[in-house]
């Protein structure tokens, strides 16, 4: 139990995935009501079974955070179940892998492939890229809006969006997401300059690359062997292994704890194990 956190009101989006369930969970431990949103109710209820445990108080509310008034719903049940929200978590995202290049770059000859199952730029989903920026983007904003009103008539809070090392140097084959991370990082410091006088600061996080289902299909692991994409990850890693969701705690707590980080206000904190200090080169 921590005094700050005590039965303050934390909403995180997408607090049935790897990372964000362990927030949730964490501030669950610290005495705070945690609201639980994401798409599939199932998830969220395995979040809940895991705080009811510990013994402590949250609310499963499955819910499109693309949706304004969907969450404008959800957030007046929470604002009469429990009162204002305090802190937001904007963990809800995600990358489609339709919108995922085959190669790394462009390749001579690829306008008269005969593959189906190829994709370049040119011949990627927009209706599946469209998608990615939506949920990494105005996913955040519509709770932000919503959320941040009652902490602006509350007097205070703080949001943490979720950025990438995307947000730094976009990576090979993930044009949409890179996109929409870049655009993460801006929102956030637009809305801590706007929001700072309502006693409002914003931060966000950029993990680096960090084990899930994901990960595992895509860049393996080391008990598996990596692909050729986990490989070249872990060798830009000076740290040499992939992040666990319990890593970005501490960095959570500081940003949203105003005992800590009271003057802290805009930034992105890269919680990725080095990755940003090797070139690559």
């Amino acid at each position: 139990m921590d005094k700050f956190f005590k039965d303050k009101i934390a909403v995180v989006t997408g607090a049935g995935g790897t990372l964000c369930s362990e927030i949730a969970v964490n501030l669950a431990k610290k005495g705070a009501k945690v609201v639980l949103v994401g798409r599939t109710t199932d998830k969220l209820k395995k979040t809940a079974d895991k705080i009811h445990e510990l013994g402590g108080v949250c609310a499963v509310e499955p819910c499109d955070v693309t949706d304004e008034a969907g969450i404008t719903a959800m957030a007046k049940r929470v604002y009469e179940c429990f009162g204002p929200c305090s802190f937001l978590i904007n963990g809800a995202g995600g990358n489609n892998g339709k919108v995922m290049t085959t190669n790394k770059s462009y390749v001579q000859g690829e306008f008269n492939t005969d593959d189906a199952e190829f994709k370049g730029f040119f011949n990627i989903d927009m209706g599946a890229f469209k998608s990615v920026l939506e949920i990494n983007t105005i996913g955040s904003v519509i709770p932000s809006r919503v959320f941040g009103r009652q902490m602006a008539e509350n007097g205070g809070g703080s949001i943490i969006n979720f950025a990438s090392m995307n947000s730094y140097c976009p990576l090979t084959k993930v044009p949409a997401y890179a996109m929409s991370k870049c655009a993460v990082v801006g929102l956030t410091k637009w809305l801590a300059g706007y929001l700072a006088p309502a006693g409002i600061r914003v931060n966000a996080i950029a993990p680096g690359f960090f084990a899930n289902e994901r990960s595992e299909k895509f860049l393996g692991t080391a008990e598996t062997g990596y692909s050729p994409r986990g490989k070249s990850v872990i060798d830009h890693t000076p740290m040499e292994r992939f992040g666990k969701a319990q890593d970005l705690l501490g960095t959570v707590d500081w940003l949203l704890n105003d005992n800590m980080s009271a003057f802290v206000s805009g930034i992105t904190v890269p919680v990725d194990g080095g990755f940003l200090t090797r070139s690559g080169v």
